[in-house]
């Protein structure tokens, strides 16, 4: 993506916590016809040994994605965090232009396939855990036989993530401005409020630069 260095972040905990908080992703690779195709899932990001990152997931048995990823393993997950619409109005002068501040995270990964029932399960529990622990349970008492058939429905799958790119985009370099932004979107809506958390974080706070 588009990566200007005033909106790089090179702080791997920043797109840490975007993903985490943001799980809801873009799987984007090639079709067999080289046309981009898009999967929209959650994925799960996991810390391994060594500072690996892998991302898991799983879509349903009819869609062809999974071949593809077999085909040709290299994709991308994209990760949309906070955006909000940006008045020039946060300006001390007029003579400004309106924007859109937005967070996001981009991997471009490696897909292996999980195959077997006890390694799709555990992947699914490790999905359940970050939306709904106390579905486990349920899942569990659902049986052998039941628990089967359903994961014969999807195909599941680990992505070793080999590149991250982590884009905050909060006018960091429009320092007269942060005082009203921040008053702006702390007052705003969801996601005009979890921008302004993201300046307080930043040291980007109105309180924090007068």
């Amino acid at each position: 993506m588009y990566l200007p260095p005033q909106f790089r972040s090179k702080d791997p905990a920043h797109a840490a916590a975007l993903m985490r908080a943001h799980p809801f992703a873009s799987l984007v690779s090639n079709d067999d016809e080289g046309f981009p195709f898009v999967t929209h899932l959650p994925l799960h990001l996991e810390e391994r040994a060594g500072g690996e990152w892998v991302l898991l997931g799983h879509c349903a048995r009819p869609n062809p994605h999974w071949r593809y990823l077999r085909s040709r393993p290299e994709a991308l997950a994209v990760f949309q965090g906070p955006h909000a619409y940006m008045s020039p109005s946060v300006y001390p002068d007029s003579a400004r232009v309106p924007t859109w501040n937005y967070l996001a995270v981009h991997c471009r990964v490696r897909a292996t396939p999980v195959e077997g029932d006890a390694a799709t399960d555990a992947l699914l529990k490790t999905l359940i855990a970050d939306h709904e622990p106390a579905y486990a349970a349920q899942w569990r008492a659902l049986g052998g036989e039941f628990a089967h058939r359903m994961m014969a429905g999807i195909a599941a799958f680990e992505l070793q993530v080999l590149d991250v790119q982590c884009k905050i985009k909060l006018n960091q370099h429009r320092k007269e401005a942060h005082a009203a932004m921040h008053a702006r979107y702390a007052a705003g809506t969801p996601d005009e409020r979890a921008l302004a958390e993201w300046m307080r974080k930043l040291g980007m706070a109105g309180e924090e630069l007068q």
